[in-house]
């Protein structure tokens, strides 16, 4: 077993992360889930939310977006879509993006075929403001 454990955050954009880390906490689509270095191996889907890792004693967060995560005992991979530092966050531009989305949302009945696509634009910004609080 590894003495460390390695972080990977990757966007289709770039690598957002990659470092040791004391251990990390991921929004699964099942629940939200720790790992620190010895985990047992899975692979998981990744859900809208907070992610955030520790590096000694401090935590840093990250607003992301779906995807996926590959655990091993000494490495974490988290592939998404999207992934933003919360102090990073553009808290007036996520603001207009969850006033617009609730806007829309009112307008939309549940079998609409864009509900989904504003529901879920509206999940994204609320957490990004959520997210961009942690940095405060």
């Amino acid at each position: 077993m590894s003495d460390e454990l390695i972080l990977e955050v990757v966007t289709p954009e770039k690598m957002v992360f990659s470092g040791k880390v004391d251990e990390v906490t991921i929004p699964g689509t099942e629940g939200e889930f720790g790992v620190l270095r010895g985990h047992e191996p899975f692979l998981t889907s990744v859900d809208i939310g907070e992610l955030y890792y520790m590096i000694g004693g401090k935590k840093v967060y990250y607003a992301v977006n779906t995807g996926y995560a590959e655990v091993t005992g000494s490495k974490v991979t988290v592939l998404i879509e999207t992934a933003e530092r919360a102090d990073a966050i553009d808290k007036d531009r996520a603001n207009r993006a969850k006033e617009k989305a609730t806007t829309q949302l009112s307008g939309l009945a549940k079998e609409h075929d864009e509900y989904e696509r504003v529901r879920l634009a509206l999940l994204r910004a609320v957490n990004r403001i959520s997210v961009a609080e942690k940095s405060s």
